[in-house]
């Protein structure tokens, strides 16, 4: 699919995989729509690309409702990015074999799973409003879960939950929104260069990349990105979820 000057609405735009999602977006012509918090820096990428950016909490659907309504106010929304998330560790009882918190995990599963379910329902109201191309294409969801989806670790149980829940809604969403030229995927990244992971000191992202078969390194936002363009460009891919991640399969811990 050409996206040519197209909107492409991306969420988590300001950092990390949605960044590099975004730049790749913006480079192949399409109008980028950046949704964050308030307090990222979500405006200064949006003017670096040219685009825009909607301060949103990907959880609140009138919120989210308005960015959409506002990316295709531009241009017909073609593109959607699910890259919001969050990912606090915590295992089911802590040290003194107490429970951690029933909230901790509510929160995870709100932001990572509602969160993304949420962008879908507002975004693809809108996309399918939006005049097909020649082919019939009104345009593609790319959602991100993780290989905790397949291989959670300890201390992983809401985030493993959270993107086991993204993997599980592809398929039957991708199959509803058919009708409507609407095609859905989801990427499921291992081991990724973000900014989480580049706080830990060199050495730990030295020994997390040694666990990867091959090539033995942390994966790189652009090869996310890359992706991204690979699925909206071929059209035959639908309701999968792809493993991004150096043929990895997690330890327990």
């Amino acid at each position: 699919m050409d996206i040519s000057g197209a909107s492409a609405l991306v969420t988590g735009g300001a950092s990390g995989l949605g960044l590099a999602s975004a730049r790749r977006l913006a480079a192949a012509g399409a109008h980028v729509t950046v949704v964050d918090l308030p307090s990222s820096d979500g405006g200064a990428v949006a003017e670096d690309l040219g685009g825009a950016f909607v301060a949103a909490d990907v959880t609140d659907a009138d919120q989210i409702a308005d960015a959409a309504a506002r990316a295709a106010a531009v241009a017909p929304l073609r593109v959607v990015v699910n890259c919001a998330g969050i990912a606090p560790p915590a295992k089911v009882l802590d040290r003194e074999g107490v429970p951690t918190s029933l909230a901790a995990f509510e929160r995870v599963i709100r932001v990572n799973l509602i969160g993304t379910y949420n962008v879908i329902a507002q975004a693809s109201a809108v996309m399918a409003q939006t005049d097909p191309t020649d082919g019939g294409d009104r345009g593609v969801i790319v959602n991100t879960a993780s290989v905790a989806a397949f291989d959670g670790q300890i201390g992983q149980p809401a985030y493993a939950a959270s993107k086991g829940g993204v993997h599980a809604m592809t398929l039957p969403i991708a199959r509803e929104l058919a009708r409507h030229g609407i095609r859905v995927v989801t990427i499921a990244p291992g081991i990724m260069e973000t900014p989480i992971l580049a706080g830990l000191p060199q050495a730990a992202q030295d020994s997390l990349g040694q666990q990867v078969p091959y090539p033995s390194r942390l994966g790189a936002p652009d090869e996310y990105a890359r992706l991204v363009l690979a699925i909206v460009d071929n059209g035959y891919l639908n309701g999968e979820t792809i493993r991004l991640d150096g043929a990895i399969r997690m330890a327990p811990r």
